[in-house]
């Protein structure tokens, strides 16, 4: 990949550079207070953080929201983990965080985005999401238990 991304907006900055984020920050929100990943694991997201394109956005040094996307840059790339936290949402820092991942460089022209949501489906459509055309082409292997001790 290239070289890390920065900008400032404001009073906000944002940063794909994957030493800028803060793990125990995105953690906390993961394990607490998603209802995806309650009870990860602070090594999985570490892990996940290494492994992936990641966004981060702050205001004052604070880490404030978060994406990341798994991609081969080349077809593919699948949106995850995405949030701002609650005291700083409505304030269009989401639309600001999905630009920029939409609007990455090495994430143009893919065949294919995959998302897995439960809330905010308005947002994502305004970026092209949809609805899957054809569910019953698509298969996964699920275990919403793995982060259970």
């Amino acid at each position: 990949m290239s070289k890390p991304i920065e900008h400032t907006f404001g009073e906000f900055q944002l940063s794909t550079d994957s030493a800028k984020m803060d793990v125990t920050a995105i953690h906390d929100f993961l394990c607490n207070h998603s209802g995806w990943s309650k009870g990860i694991p602070i090594e999985k997201v570490k892990t996940s953080i290494q492994n992936s394109l990641n966004f981060g956005l702050f205001h004052q040094g604070k880490q404030i929201a978060y994406a990341r996307v798994i991609s081969d840059f080349a077809t593919i790339a699948y949106l995850g983990d995405v949030y701002v936290l609650e005291s700083y949402r409505g304030k269009g820092l989401s639309k600001l965080l999905m630009d920029a991942v939409m609007n990455h460089p090495e994430l143009q022209q893919l065949r294919r985005w995959i998302l897995l949501t439960s809330t905010a489906s308005y947002l994502y459509k305004k970026y092209g999401f949809t609805a899957l055309k054809k569910p019953e082409i698509y298969m996964e292997a699920f275990n919403p238990d793995v982060y259970k001790s």
